[in-house]
């Protein structure tokens, strides 16, 4: 049995490992150099946490992924995680972090509240100005997202049964026929073709434009002075949802970047567009780390870096059974690098055992066992 999968970003790649592993033949096309600095997946680190609103459903396969990623770490040889526990913040009224508690508590999974008052002396590098709703949970940490790509590629390549095709752009797919055409005409054929084409799936898949959207977002690295850095480096994950703003960030951990991000969808820009930030899309970042963290007028901009997520309308993945032979997978909305290694694993678990398309994509869209 073979497998096509369109994209080496981690889902591509992760279901091209739980493929192999199962004794299948996998070819694998990226359209640019593997692993492809331009995709979602390629960036210092991804977060891995357990609050999520009321998205009970994926808050549940938090431990699941945990369990999926060990899996990957003793193929790989290597533990690319940090933990940092997690602290989830709301203000303005919004009611995010209240969302997540209640639904944790649900499952048994209940997170510490935290009084404004305390919340500076626990973490003295954040002004509690603003948050009106604080609570912490010891799980969760940092996934090094551009190290384990570059990992999954490298195993993969020492696998006798995988191929992998970088620099080889896909122009069109055959879901029915289970094929797919490179740019310059060649046909690849296999019983199953999975596009995990990111951003630029719906260049691929038209009909998909409008359900899995493009959305540029903001990333920020600072420079800390010294005092700083030491404490952020064993500071917390920071999960920040003030009304206007949603804001996370990520601790320096093991010698990475410390990484400021806006989680608001922009749902606009063109993934081969420029990844220049503009002055007008930091500032409501800029504004908010201002009030937040103590010292932040001593940070100093590193480097601006613009990614992209694919954003459907209730922030739920989208992994479908279309055609007679395909498979779109698009776990993404800015929250599912975290899923990467669970995502491939199972899909290649429902490839190989026909297990039920359907019952598949209501997994993956995180609605078994979810409250809403």
């Amino acid at each position: 049995m073979k497998t096509i999968i369109v994209g080496g970003g981690i889902m591509g790649l992760s279901t091209a490992w739980a493929l192999a592993k199962s004794g299948q033949d996998v070819e694998l096309f990226e359209q640019g150099p593997l692993p492809n600095p331009l995709a979602s997946s390629m960036d210092e680190h991804r977060l891995i946490r357990h609050p999520y609103g009321d998205h009970t459903g994926y808050a549940r396969l938090i431990d699941d992924a945990f369990v999926a990623w060990d899996e990957l770490w003793r193929d790989l040889g290597q533990r690319l995680f940090a933990a940092t526990g997690t602290l989830a913040l709301t203000g303005n009224g919004a009611d995010w972090a209240l969302r997540s508690a209640a639904s944790l508590a649900s499952i048994e999974r209940p997170m510490t509240r935290l009084s404004l008052a305390e919340l500076p002396l626990r973490f003295p590098m954040l002004d509690s100005k603003g948050v009106e709703h604080a609570f912490w949970i010891d799980t969760g940490g940092v996934l090094f997202a551009q190290d384990i790509t570059a990992a999954l590629a490298r195993y993969l390549s020492h696998q006798s049964n995988v191929r992998l095709h970088s620099y080889t752009p896909i122009r069109a797919v055959d879901l029915e026929l289970g094929q797919a055409v490179t740019e310059t005409g060649t046909v690849h054929t296999a019983d199953t073709v999975v596009v995990a084409a990111g951003a630029w799936v719906g260049r691929l898949m038209p009909a998909s434009a409008g359900k899995l959207v493009p959305s540029r977002q903001i990333v920020i690295y600072f420079r800390l002075p010294d005092d700083q850095r030491a404490a952020w480096s064993k500071g917390p994950m920071l999960i920040d949802k003030t009304g206007e703003v949603g804001l996370y960030l990520v601790p320096p951990m093991e010698g990475r970047g410390m990484k400021v991000g806006d989680h608001e969808f922009s749902r606009s820009g063109d993934p081969d567009g420029s990844r220049e930030a503009t002055p007008g899309e930091m500032k409501p970042l800029l504004d908010r780390c201002a009030s937040l963290l103590r010292g932040f007028e001593q940070w100093r901009i590193d480097r601006l870096k613009v990614c992209f997520y694919t954003v459907t309308d209730d922030e739920r993945f989208v992994v479908e059974k279309q055609g007679a032979k395909g498979w779109v997978m698009s776990p993404c909305s800015g929250h599912g690098f975290k899923f990467g290694a669970l995502m491939g694993k199972e899909l290649a678990r429902t490839i190989v055992s026909e297990r039920d398309p359907g019952q598949h994509a209501r997994w993956a869209a995180g609605l078994e066992g979810d409250t809403k």
